[in-house]
């Protein structure tokens, strides 16, 4: 007798965990809730069923509170163990997001569990991923600002000191110290720009207009540093194509990427911007006859401060691209950088149509 009830007892134990082990596999939270309130439920019924037939069939109480106790017990442990695994899961992202709370950059939290809280997870680690490359994107901008504005920092230094001990004649310290002054101040406002976008404090009032005006203020602002270059300056831009932007903006952009054109151009090369409608958008793009670009350029030319190997030594703070980019985002509208077909690099970007 005592041995029949152990025998049901130890069969419904073993069905309680398949039917948990069956619910913990569910790929969401809202199933596995739901499949354990159907077994909580239908749990009560079989020990009903099989309280019925021990009780017609065996005539013995104790089998049918051993049957009972078994299958009470089973429904326990198995909503115990069901509610244990979902609160570890929810525990991992908890213990990980105190972590990047604490300043460890680098945690990630488990994927694991149902859906809801994969998913969470799989959140958390893009916000973390998100803020490393924040913080590190920082420390490097305050790096590369530190070494370009200590550059003609110590140079207005060592022309005062030359001054002062009367190794150079103020006629001849005087323009170079207005050079660096004017470096200074470019880089200063340069900055000062991006900080603006970053914070959303650029007010930007779109209107719509042919772009042509735009790009032929823009190419008489290089003019002369084409010519003393001795590099050709040419347009292909329709009357007719009319964009929805911010004139003053749209003007820096083609300033900053006309001027990095001329930079990466050699004598007797060329430079042509080309507009078309296409679609919903109007596609403006900045062509050379340069070096073109490399897997490296490709990838980090809109980074502020990066500057590649040829231009190092050349003048700019590095930021012109990066500001050309956040005034075309700015303005609704996407920027990149590919290999123009026979030689030279092609800069493109887009604007609403009107």
């Amino acid at each position: 007798m005592i041995l029949t009830a152990a025998v049901i007892a130890a069969v419904t134990l073993s069905v309680g965990f398949l039917v948990a082990l069956a619910l913990r596999s569910l790929p969401t939270l809202r199933l596995q809730i739901a499949g354990l309130a159907a077994f909580a439920v239908c749990v009560p019924l079989a020990v009903v069923l099989l309280s019925g037939w021990v009780m017609f069939h065996m005539g013995d109480d104790v089998k049918i509170l051993a049957v009972s106790a078994a299958s009470a017990a089973v429904s326990v442990l198995a909503g115990l163990w069901l509610g244990r695994t979902i609160v570890d899961s929810i525990d991992a992202v908890r213990d990980a997001s105190r972590r990047l709370a604490r300043g460890e950059l680098s945690v990630r939290a488990p994927r694991a569990g149902p859906a809801e809280i994969d998913d969470l997870a799989a959140s958390f680690n893009e916000m973390a991923s998100n803020l490393e490359k924040l913080f590190d994107a920082r420390r490097e901008l305050v790096a590369w600002a530190s070494h370009d504005l200590r550059t003609p920092l110590a140079n207005i230094r060592a022309m005062l000191e030359a001054l002062h001990d009367g190794l150079m004649a103020p006629d001849e310290a005087l323009p170079l110290l207005e050079e660096q002054a004017r470096a200074l101040s470019a880089m200063v406002d340069d900055l000062f720009e991006l900080a603006q976008i970053d914070a959303g404090a650029l007010g930007l009032e779109l209107e719509e207009a042919p772009i042509a005006g735009a790009v032929r203020t823009s190419l008489r602002g290089v003019e002369a540093e084409a010519r003393l270059k001795g590099i050709h300056l040419d347009s292909d831009v329709d009357e007719t194509v009319v964009a929805r932007f911010a004139p003053s903006e749209l003007q820096r952009v083609l300033q900053n990427l006309l001027t990095n054109a001329l930079r990466h151009t050699p004598s007797d090369g060329s430079v042509a911007v080309h507009a078309s409608a296409n679609g919903g958008e109007v596609q403006v793009s900045i062509e050379d006859t340069g070096e073109g670009l490399n897997d490296v350029a490709r990838e980090r030319m809109f980074e502020r401060f990066w500057r590649g190997d040829g231009a190092r030594s050349e003048r700019g703070s590095g930021l012109g691209l990066a500001i050309a980019q956040a005034l075309v985002e700015a303005q609704g509208g996407r920027i990149w950088a590919e290999d123009r077909p026979g030689g030279g690099a092609r800069v493109s970007f887009t604007l609403p149509a009107a």
